[in-house]
């Protein structure tokens, strides 16, 4: 049951509470479609905060108890009706060439450790027919997402090794640009993707692994589309047209996105989907920056100031609605087909009030039956539309 506190919130932001009867509606849905979102950052909270040590976590307790809660654990998982995740494998920008490659290779046997420890609720999956295969089973189909494509060091050879390693997608870059693309928060040097870049996406074609453009710079998301014989994904990305975070997909690549067959799996960070987030979070951002001059070498006092800042200025109230307002949106634009769910769980700090972990995807289903959208839109959305780009990715691969 929500807590008094989550419940004010709540009133706060204009949210409605789920009905039992809208959460059976959702659930029953849910079993016939997989319910699969496109990124979660659990792996490297794993690496981050315990070590890569699996057995310093039970997946199967609420992690909302640790002494630094997490978004995932897999009871609430089940709760939240989840069928398929692309868990992220991702390396920092900071780190390049094989040093990069390595840590990937190290989230990626994390991933398989972690499913090989919980059999009777997680199972690898690579195929579509394998995530409709596994989520028939009760389990939840578990997929391989690299973000970052330094990964790769340049090397078309190690992108092939990845895919027969079973990773789904690729983001093709982070928040940096590499040696061949641009990213959404660096200062533009390839104009979108070098000529290597496009040769990228040509492999990953081949190969069947998806391109995934949450991250890259509008100019590459445009490049990337027009070489790709196969669907793109944003696999956590939001519109821009709400939102003005660069990292946002704005409408004319939206508007390409029929032709191509891609997919936008709208992300619930609140800085993303917030443009009074967005704001607040610039401003502390500036405020740091100000701290930090006025007190070099002194962390500590700049955390003082820091906090005693927020405690005047708070974060707005984002409801969970606005993220609903995100997948509307790419719907009008871009079409009901080309709309999905990537949450960004573990990996952000801040999220819409009843979108606390992965127990609350059928709140924000609701949200959106509440606003007309059919049975067989919220499948789409759920799990039909990515199952398609990926049906469509595979045969690409199979005529290559």
């Amino acid at each position: 049951m929500a807590s008094a506190f989550v419940l004010a919130m709540a009133a706060q932001a204009g949210a409605q509470e789920m009905s039992a009867q809208e959460r059976a509606h959702v659930m029953r849905l849910l079993r016939q479609t997989p319910l699969i979102d496109g990124h979660n950052d659990l792996p490297w909270t794993i690496r981050s905060d315990h070590g890569n040590d699996l057995g310093a976590l039970d997946l199967m307790s609420d992690t909302r108890r640790l002494d630094k809660p997490m978004h995932t654990d897999l009871p609430r998982m089940r709760e939240g009706g989840v069928g398929g995740q692309f868990w992220s494998v991702y390396v920092p920008a900071a780190l390049q060439g094989l040093e990069s490659h390595k840590t990937v290779l190290e989230q990626i046997d994390l991933v398989r450790r972690m499913v090989g420890r919980y059999p009777d609720r997680l199972e690898m999956a690579v195929t579509a027919d394998d995530v409709v295969r596994i989520h028939r089973q009760g389990k939840i189909a578990s997929l391989l997402g690299i973000e970052g494509g330094e990964a790769i060091a340049g090397n078309l050879a190690l992108l092939r090794e990845f895919r027969a390693s079973g990773v789904g997608y690729m983001t093709l870059t982070h928040s940096k640009n590499n040696a061949w693309v641009d990213s959404a928060t660096d200062a533009p040097q390839h104009g979108g993707l070098s000529p290597f870049g496009e040769d990228v996406v040509r492999e990953m074609n081949k190969v069947g692994m998806l391109v995934d453009l949450s991250h890259v710079s509008a100019e590459a998301m445009r490049d990337a589309i027009r070489v790709s014989r196969a669907p793109v994904i944003f696999s956590h990305s939001s519109a821009l047209a709400i939102d003005p975070h660069p990292r946002n997909v704005p409408d004319d690549v939206l508007r390409l996105l029929p032709a191509n067959g891609g997919v936008v799996m709208v992300n619930f960070y609140s800085t993303f989907v917030s443009p009074d987030y967005l704001q607040w979070a610039s401003r502390r951002k500036g405020e740091e920056e100000r701290l930090k001059f006025l007190n070099p070498g002194d962390p500590e006092a700049v955390k003082t100031a820091l906090a005693t800042w927020v405690s005047a200025n708070p974060a707005p109230v984002v409801p969970l609605s606005i993220v609903a307002d995100h997948i509307d949106h790419i719907r009008q634009v871009a079409g009901v087909d080309h709309v999905g769910i990537g949450s960004d769980y573990d990996g952000v700090d801040a999220l819409p009030v009843g979108l606390d972990g992965v127990e609350d995807y059928p709140a924000l289903l609701a949200e959106l039956i509440r606003r007309g959208w059919s049975d067989r839109d919220i499948r789409k959305l759920a799990g039909e539309n990515v199952l398609r780009a990926m049906r469509r990715a595979e045969e690409v691969a199979r005529r290559s």
